[in-house]
């Protein structure tokens, strides 16, 4: 272990020396991996974070970078394992979408109240104009970052295409978590807070979209009733 490493201050370690048992949640199965398995169990806590958004990168990542600013974990093994984990978990829910198929998925959506097939081949129509840049950017926001590969898949969106936009974007989303919790040292943490703030702001927007989109859909369906009540009046 190098001067650095040594000097470096120390996970929180229980009685029985392990890293994981002190920290405990999602942070100490994320560690338990990467006791286990090094950088390479970094990567799969990621690809796993894919395809169940409730694991938190915003987690996993800084503290897989406090791990490296130890010494016991090499940085560009994290960071290369950590982009591999997010395109295979990206991969996997691409394949979702593409065996779903666009039939299926308008077939679903039907079923879903309030949701009209014109409102699918909007949706249709923007991804087919976007598809890249929201394919390439929504890995950097919460919750879509994984999402966002179904759509990708239904519209059988060209997979060197989907590959290339999705190691970029998780490159630097990656990078950015890593190489903070790396110079953070022990206050690793902190990341994991201010992303907290950021991923709330993103579901609160969310959510005000949801509603004003059932809002005015509950208040076309009221206003197509009234208008053919008064046609046979």
């Amino acid at each position: 272990m190098n001067a650095s490493a040594a000097s470096a201050p120390a996970l929180p370690v229980a009685s029985g020396g392990s890293e994981s048992a002190e920290l405990g949640g999602v942070a100490g199965w994320a560690a338990g991996l990467m006791e286990s398995l090094g950088a390479i169990g970094a990567g799969l806590a990621i690809a796993l974070e894919n395809l169940f958004p409730p694991l938190p990168s915003e987690v996993i990542l800084p503290l897989a970078g406090f791990t490296a600013s130890q010494g016991r974990l090499d940085l560009i093994a994290v960071l290369a394992w950590t982009t591999a984990g997010s395109v295979v978990g990206a991969l996997a829910l691409y394949a979702v979408g593409a065996l779903l198929g666009r039939d299926r998925t308008i077939a679903l959506a039907q079923r879903v109240p309030l949701v009209k097939t014109e409102d699918i081949e909007k949706t249709e129509a923007w991804f087919a104009k976007h598809g890249t840049k929201a394919v390439f950017f929504g890995r950097m926001v919460p919750i879509f970052r994984s999402m966002i590969s179904v759509p990708a898949g239904v519209e059988r969106m060209r997979l060197p295409v989907f590959l290339g936009l999705t190691t970029a974007g998780s490159l630097i989303w990656n990078c950015l978590f890593v190489l903070a919790g790396y110079g953070l040292g022990a206050r690793w943490q902190q990341v994991t807070d201010l992303v907290s703030v950021y991923s709330k702001a993103v579901l609160a927007a969310v959510a005000l979209a949801l509603a004003v989109f059932l809002a005015l859909r509950l208040t076309r369906g009221t206003g197509t009733r009234r208008a053919g009540r008064r046609r046979r009046r």
